[in-house]
């Protein structure tokens, strides 16, 4: 039990000062290539704090816990918008642009309810139990394909005409980022050894360990990078982050692994946990719509929201 506080307190160190030394070098990058800040946000910085994530999902799938793979996949995606998006905008409201509203943020809705369908076999036909195929997880990559397509098409366009802003060498900015992102992933490591070590030691059940403890443990690196691009006024990269991450989380992180795999035979989650998955990026979209920001008053009801949730999660 000690030795799990250690692992903790020692991974959420590591963790927070990785997120910062990550944001100034993946905002270094974006400044030396005169690339968009929104475009690293989306690539380098979603897809390296989901790294802890696919680790998850790999190692859960191949021991054969499949409810540990779609709860860390779902509950992280919750994660992303309602804590922290939530957290961020109270911190200060999050300016959106309009290409994010008009592109990115609808491909989020698109294949989040994608994901959502292939997950409810029951409800489509009857007398069929709920499972995720091989096929499912192909169809989750080409949806991802299409994501990637869009982030090719973008780069194109990747001169940042309003940055004034001067930044360390392209050397040191790879150093910053590649040691950010180390300390992001051996940190978060830390802290779901740590907090699965002490869940199974009061007893819990996989669903509410993969949905709490792991689920808020891989997604740690996301919190603590979004808030400190917050912090640090870059809006775009903690976005980005957020929404390249969940995209990446149902595309990659449970589409690699089932398409390699396997499929998972037998779900065993609750409508409430697809449902809350798909209104959180339904609610993204529609206040970042409305005059493309997200306010300190729709950041608390997105923190409400959380409350609410991980209420009936917990209690229900």
């Amino acid at each position: 039990m000690i030795l799990n506080l250690v692992f903790l307190i020692v991974g959420f160190i590591i963790l927070i000062k990785g997120a910062d030394i990550f944001v100034d070098g993946a905002s270094a990058v974006a400044g030396n290539f005169k690339v968009s800040k929104m475009l690293i946000g989306l690539t380098i910085v979603a897809f390296g704090t989901s790294a802890p994530e696919l680790a998850v999902s790999i190692k859960s799938l191949i021991s054969g816990s499949g409810d540990m793979v779609l709860g860390n996949v779902i509950g992280s995606n919750i994660l992303n918008i309602l804590l922290i998006l939530g957290i961020s905008a109270i911190f200060h409201s999050l300016t959106v642009k309009n290409n994010t509203v008009k592109k990115e943020l609808p491909i989020t809705l698109m294949i989040t309810t994608a994901f959502a369908v292939l997950l409810s076999d029951s409800i489509f036909t009857k007398n069929v139990t709920n499972s995720f195929t091989r096929g499912d997880g192909i169809v989750l990559l080409l949806f991802f394909s299409v994501f990637m397509y869009y982030l090719i098409s973008m780069s194109r366009n990747k001169i940042d005409e309003d940055s004034k802003d001067t930044y360390p060498s392209m050397k040191k900015a790879c150093f910053l980022t590649i040691l950010g992102l180390i300390g992001i992933v051996l940190g978060s490591n830390f802290v779901v050894d740590g907090a699965s070590g002490i869940a199974k030691i009061i007893g819990i059940s996989e669903r509410m360990i993969s949905l709490t403890i792991v689920a808020i443990g891989t997604s740690l690196p996301e919190l603590v990078t979004s808030v400190a691009a917050t912090r640090k006024g870059e809006y775009d990269i903690a976005i980005g982050n957020v929404v390249g991450s969940n995209i990446f989380n149902i595309g990659i992180v449970i589409g690699i692994p089932v398409a390699i795999f396997g499929g998972i035979s037998k779900i065993n989650f609750s409508y409430i946990d697809i449902v809350v998955m798909i209104l959180s990026a339904l609610f993204l979209f529609i206040f970042s719509y409305n005059d493309h920001k997200i306010s300190r008053k729709e950041g608390i009801f997105f923190l409400l929201a959380f409350i609410a949730y991980y209420s009936y999660v917990i209690f229900g």
